[in-house]
């Protein structure tokens, strides 16, 4: 699907990693302490795309379940999975009343995919399958390693303005500069934060679409899309920490929130999602009959 056009995005989130490294690293402090807060950087980026099923999963206390408890829901994926010759993954349900989903797995062959109680009483069962579409092309986009190397960038952003504040922002005390190591310590997070934030909200345009060609329907994925956003506002969440870490991977943002949380968001606004699923089916010859 869009397994090129990521790993080239991956690649060059790396190189930007590299950059910001060589760049802060020479104005601020050389190599000092700067090994230090890559490899920490790393580490913990690391154990999240390693461990990205448990943490989410866990998060909304999702449960695994069998072919008898959900036999609609093993169906579709395994349809979906089998058009595109990928293995089966593990399915999950959580027990929270939200209508929302998620897939989560750094491959096709460690996949968990994952609805809400809400969600599977609430669609019908081909919207559910374009959902399901949605979510299983994330997995097939590989879109957990990208997650994770903007999140890598995004750590070494934040750990190279903290080392710059407390080692003085300069290469020695003589070239100390606190006003620059405090100003690095505001404007990195934010630099942080949108470079994550760009990557989640093209994932999620690249999942509509790629999901809805794996299912076939785009309009049932509109349609789904819409009842999300109404039944996400009847019943958000709480945003606990645990689920902050696992909410982009959701798809629909689990939170509530005004202007200012719609420019940090981590999805595009259901408005344009819609729009832009309604325009590839009425557009796309791939989906006119």
């Amino acid at each position: 699907m869009h397994g090129i056009g990521n790993s080239i995005r991956t690649a060059l989130l790396f190189g930007l990693l590299g950059g910001i490294l060589v760049v802060f690293g020479g104005a601020f402090f050389g190599s000092r302490g700067l090994l230090i807060g890559l490899v920490i950087a790393l580490g913990v980026n690391g154990f999240a795309y390693f461990n990205s099923d448990r943490i989410a999963l866990a998060s909304m206390r999702a449960r695994p379940v069998s072919e008898v408890e959900q036999p609609a829901m093993y169906r579709i994926v395994r349809e979906l999975a089998t058009s595109a010759q990928q293995p089966m993954p593990r399915l999950y349900v959580s027990p929270t009343s939200q209508p929302n989903a998620f897939a989560t797995g750094r491959n096709p062959h460690h996949a968990a995919v994952c609805a809400t109680e809400g969600i599977l009483g609430m669609l019908t069962e081909r919207e559910l399958r374009a959902v399901l579409g949605h979510e299983l092309s994330h997995v097939y986009n590989r879109d957990i390693l990208i997650s994770s190397c903007a999140g890598a960038v995004g750590a070494c952003i934040t750990y190279l303005a903290q080392f710059a504040l407390f080692f003085g922002g300069g290469r020695s005390d003589r070239d100390s500069n606190p006003l620059a190591g405090l100003l690095m310590l505001i404007l990195a997070p934010v630099a942080s934060v949108l470079i994550q934030l760009a990557i989640s909200r093209s994932r999620e345009y690249q999942a509509d679409e790629s999901g809805a060609l794996l299912s076939n329907d785009p309009l049932a994925l509109a349609s789904a899309l819409h009842k999300l956003q109404i039944g996400v506002a009847a019943r958000p969440l709480v945003k606990t920490p645990q689920l902050a870490t696992s909410s982009h991977m959701m798809i629909a943002n689990p939170f509530s929130g005004g202007a200012a949380a719609s420019l940090f968001a981590t999805h595009p606004p259901m408005e344009k999602r819609i729009a832009r699923l309604q325009t590839l089916a009425n557009s796309d010859p791939r989906f006119l009959r």
